[in-house]
């Protein structure tokens, strides 16, 4: 217990007479009322200074198997996590491989279902438990616009994660999956991203495409685009720089990092582009001298 006499009077300096309380809204849009966890995990996965986020995707092999570059995870992501803000796995991979010392925050697969050996996005989710012991910052669920049969399926999953994260302090992350019978423009990828919007995900990730900025306007939180298939270097590079300054917070890359000849090297260029404002010749430029 306190000692009174070492209580001290206090004067108008401790108690800030006449410095307004700062109410500064949060960073990222569309999060300025969300609890204090969320907010807390968002802060984690996006960099305060200028919100924007470089996430490492590997977890393909929950519908794909092992997938070409993530045949030994332990060898070839490993090297890379020192340079991600986040990571983005599934639940088995996290604890057979991930090092608990890298200490980065955790997007967790948090949906799971079929494979590509049969007809994709019927998908369940994982336990809530499960996240909360893992401490993922996030959970990813795939929600299937367009599709006549799964539809309406991914967005019950989504909304369902989303009343877990409510609960927990957990945000959601929506993934918008592109069938082969779904076109890739501003039409769709904004339809399904302000969906994940309206119905509780506290950021989403998709695909870029002409007018993107259309996209990102259109939908009320941050936007992190996905890589997609393998590019050249140069053309991955691009991509980042134009997602980027239309408007995206961040970028998913997978396959555009470990499978590209040098992934050390092209997740630091990717870094550049997204964080210290490099332009696509420049990140080249530092992906050929961090291989050499």
């Amino acid at each position: 217990m306190a000692d009174i006499d070492g209580i001290k009077d206090n004067n108008e300096k401790d108690y800030g007479i006449g410095i307004p309380v700062d109410t500064t809204g949060f960073f990222l849009k569309g999060l300025n009322n969300y609890d204090w966890g969320i907010k807390n995990r968002m802060s984690r996965i996006y960099n305060p200074k200028n919100g924007r986020t470089v996430m490492l995707a590997f977890d393909h092999g929950y519908i794909m198997g092992p997938t070409s570059g993530l045949e030994r995870i332990d060898l070839s992501i490993t090297p890379l996590i020192e340079y991600a803000d986040s990571l983005m796995c599934t639940r088995g991979i996290l604890r057979s491989v991930v090092p608990p010392i890298a200490n980065k925050p955790i997007c967790l697969r948090y949906s799971a279902g079929s494979s590509v050996l049969t007809y994709l996005n019927n998908e369940c989710t994982a336990d809530i438990d499960d996240a909360v012991r893992i401490n993922a910052s996030a959970m990813a669920v795939m929600v299937a616009i367009g599709d006549p049969l799964y539809e309406a399926k991914t967005i019950e999953n989504l909304v369902k994660t989303a009343d877990r994260g409510y609960k927990y302090g957990i945000p959601t992350l929506g993934v918008t999956a592109v069938g082969k019978d779904l076109a890739r423009d501003a039409r769709y990828l904004g339809t399904a991203t302000r969906i994940c919007a309206e119905n509780g995900a506290t950021f989403v990730k998709t695909y870029y495409c002409d007018d993107f900025e259309k996209v990102v306007n259109g939908c009320p939180v941050p936007i992190v685009i996905a890589g997609g298939k393998k590019l050249p270097e140069i053309e991955a590079l691009e991509l980042c720089y134009h997602a980027i300054n239309d408007g995206a917070s961040g970028v998913d890359m997978g396959r555009n990092v470990f499978q590209a000849e040098n992934p050390v090297a092209m997740i630091q260029a990717v870094r550049g582009v997204v964080h210290d404002n490099l332009t696509p010749q420049q990140a080249l430029e530092l992906y050929d001298d961090l291989r050499s």
